[in-house]
């Protein structure tokens, strides 16, 4: 007898197994994100996503891990991305890789963004995805600065899809907004002295066509990982009516749900555009 009591008293407060709880989570977490991927898809989509990747570093730092690991997990959470849009049919991604100011980081960090910039640009000149979608790559900013083997596995992509016009994946490098108001300020008052352009002809849609984005739609929304709140030099003139919504995690964890909130979010405002 007191060997079976043993036994039911072992039965009753027996424990569930480990992973358990984890398991349920994900059950709820799985069901949750495919419930929000069904409200969203009912919604206009976004035309035109623009991305600030913030929290690499800080992301390293946190998990003991090297800065340069950490921009190589942020390079395959961007790798992800580019699937969500394609999930979505968000035509225009655009994604702020690596500002002007970034020049002045540490040597060996910039030199290991800048392998991965030229690794990267021919493996999407290469990408499956690219060429059965239809997806245009192009890179924006003052590609001029770059070291030539970037320019030239940019150049490889760029010449591999410039004539897909299904989608749009713009990758900003060496990118700075003042710096491309500034150049496009330069180029119409160049016009402007050589007699092609009367200054009564400048306007907001001049200006445009004198910007990387040329031909492209605004962005509607411009989404910011890591906490941080501001655009950062991102877009200044293109944004001035993008909604903007910021994530508290770091660029390499954030999450296909993640995605879907700040799409959800979009669909929630009422756009009025200063009216």
């Amino acid at each position: 007898m007191p060997q079976n009591g043993s036994k039911k008293a072992d039965k009753k407060d027996a424990k569930p197994p480990v992973g358990f709880a984890q398991a349920i989570a994900n059950t709820a977490y799985n069901a949750y994100e495919k419930r929000l991927l069904a409200e969203v898809k009912q919604l206009p989509i976004p035309k035109h996503v623009a991305v600030i990747m913030d929290g690499n570093r800080r992301y390293a730092k946190e998990m003991g891990m090297m800065v340069q690991e950490g921009h190589l997990e942020g390079k395959d959470k961007l790798e992800q991305v580019l699937d969500w849009c394609l999930l979505l049919d968000i035509r225009v991604l655009t994604v702020y890789a690596f500002s002007t100011e970034n020049i002045k980081r540490n040597r060996e960090e910039v030199a290991t963004l800048m392998d991965m910039f030229e690794e990267n640009f021919r493996k999407v000149g290469d990408d499956e995805r690219v060429h059965k979608h239809g997806i245009r790559i192009r890179a924006i900013g003052q590609i001029e600065t770059l070291p030539r083997k970037v320019r030239d596995a940019i150049e490889y992509a760029e010449q591999k899809t410039k004539d897909y016009k299904n989608y749009t994946y713009n990758i900003a490098v060496a990118y700075g907004g003042r710096q491309e108001l500034v150049s496009a300020i330069k180029k119409i008052a160049g016009s402007v002295r050589n007699g092609d352009t009367r200054l009564e002809d400048i306007d907001e849609e001049l200006v445009s066509k004198y910007l990387y984005t040329d031909g492209l739609p605004d962005p509607d929304l411009v989404l910011r990982t890591s906490g941080e709140e501001r655009i950062s030099n991102f877009l200044l003139w293109q944004a001035a009516y993008s909604e903007l919504y910021f994530s508290d995690v770091y660029w390499p964890t954030f999450s296909f749900l993640d995605f879907l909130r700040a799409i959800r979010s979009y669909q929630l405002r009422q756009r009025r555009y200063g009216s």
